[in-house]
């Protein structure tokens, strides 16, 4: 059976075509978006229908087919994922949506959930019912009071109006979904930490293996997307597989959501085909920037640096061509550094971040990033650097690069390294105690 609607929107090319048409973020910013009375008026969970319709088997297939990949960072193909999940074990099972959207630079999730939450519903309703899980859980994080008083009044629309709970449409399935707030700490968005937070322990990550599709939440299999994955879900089980494999590119295929910070004509959030290029993004749809610049941060700020220049414009913004040009696409949260401003200060900014944000499990993390990386870059931004600084953060990284428990570290290291690798002549201006190369109005802010 072929979940395709009978006018699914048409793909944008390339530039502002008048074609265009989003669907994730079809509806935000519309009157009452975020209601069930207008999600049903605007086709809203017939998704769900024509899943049902299909068989839990056909929807995981459906998503395999659609080309789908996860949209929180990883891209690892959803369908999967998905197929991960044991069948027939004799055990419940658990579907978890990570909401705990903490990354800089990233904030396409934040809307989803308070503008169209029962997007994100739906979507869970049809992967608990592919991965045969009866129980949802949505961890979101806490600075979002306002999205989580949305996806709360959501959920009780759902549950009373048989979309929720006991034998959900008549088709036989049970589901039920609870909202958790997280507290405020980073580290909740790596997925062990996360289900660990969920039990009620403290949120330090798991050693892996076990992967959570064998022993997760409470044990048992479990499996892990973002917000924008399951919408996506949704869209797929809506208008059909071959639909969202028609738009992207050959291994990045879909709609992502880019969001685009910094001294622009029009910072926000961008639905566009993956594969779009940074100069149609920044340029055509974020009005171009406001200022001369001299690096982009492409995926959040876990993500390398790439310098500003025709070659990075260029850049198809997918997994692939990214990932050859020395980064990664992330959560699609570009971020541009103005030519003006300090690199390191800019870097020193993120290293604050992740230093504040470890959860002292391990070692190289506690003391190599909250500790002496720290204190390494205030010692140069705040005008006391000395030859040899700028080694010694490199000989420091060398020892804490791939010796984290979990992937906290490594992501400070990428503005870390890619800064230095792109602009060391900054660096070596605040460690032998030479003027800047550039102005000194924006060398440094205090802490």
């Amino acid at each position: 059976m072929t979940a395709v609607a009978p006018n699914p929107p048409k793909p944008i090319t390339s530039g502002k075509d008048p074609r265009f048409a989003p669907t994730l973020y079809a509806h935000v910013g519309q009157p009452e978006s975020w209601t069930l009375g207008y999600y049903r008026r605007n086709g809203g969970y017939e998704a769900v229908k024509r899943a049902f319709g299909m068989g839990a088997d056909t929807v995981i297939d459906e998503v395999k087919k659609s080309g789908l990949r996860g949209r929180g960072g990883a891209g690892f193909a959803t369908g999967l994922k998905w197929s991960f999940m044991p069948l027939n074990d004799g055990k419940p099972h658990y579907i978890i949506c990570n909401a705990d959207e903490s990354e800089p630079g990233s904030f396409k999730d934040r809307y989803l959930l308070s503008e169209d939450p029962h997007q994100l519903i739906e979507g869970m309703i049809i992967a608990g019912y592919a991965m045969r899980a009866s129980v949802g859980y949505i961890y979101i994080r806490g600075e979002y009071v306002h999205a989580a008083e949305r996806i709360n009044a959501a959920i009780e629309e759902a549950r009373e109006a048989g979309l929720l709970g006991q034998n959900v449409m008549n088709s036989g399935f049970d589901f039920q979904l609870h909202l958790h707030r997280g507290a405020g700490a980073y580290i909740c968005g790596e997925e062990t930490a996360l289900m660990n937070s969920l039990e009620g322990l403290r949120a330090n990550p798991r050693l892996k293996p076990p992967f959570p599709a064998a022993a997760g939440l409470y044990g048992l299999p479990t499996t892990i997307n973002n917000v924008e994955t399951f919408c996506a879900a949704t869209q797929i089980l809506k208008f059909g597989a071959e639909w969202h494999a028609g738009m992207g590119t050959e291994k990045s295929k879909g709609m992502k959501l880019f969001q685009v910070s910094g001294p622009v004509a029009r910072p926000g959030v961008y639905e566009l085909p993956l594969g779009t290029t940074f100069r149609e993004l920044i340029y055509d749809w974020a009005g171009g920037p406001l200022e001369e610049m001299k690096a982009i941060i492409p995926g959040g700020s876990s993500c390398p640096m790439l310098r500003w220049d025709d070659k990075t414009l260029d850049t198809p913004m997918d997994y692939e061509s990214i990932a050859g040009a020395g980064s990664m696409l992330g959560t699609g949260g570009v971020t541009v550094i103005p030519k003006a401003d300090c690199i390191v200060n800019a870097t020193w900014n993120m290293v604050r971040f992740y230093g504040h944000e470890s959860c002292g499990k391990c070692t190289p993390c506690r003391e190599g990033i909250s500790s002496w990386m720290t204190r390494m870059y205030e010692k140069l931004v705040r005008g006391h650097g000395q030859p040899g600084d700028v080694q010694l953060i490199l000989d420091m990284s060398e020892n804490i690069g791939g010796r984290s428990f979990c992937a906290l570290a490594d992501a400070c290291l990428g503005p870390v390294l890619s800064s230095i690798e792109l602009f060391r002549e900054e660096y070596d201006s605040l460690a032998q105690f030479q003027t800047p190369t550039y102005p000194a109005r924006r060398r440094w802010k205090d802490a």
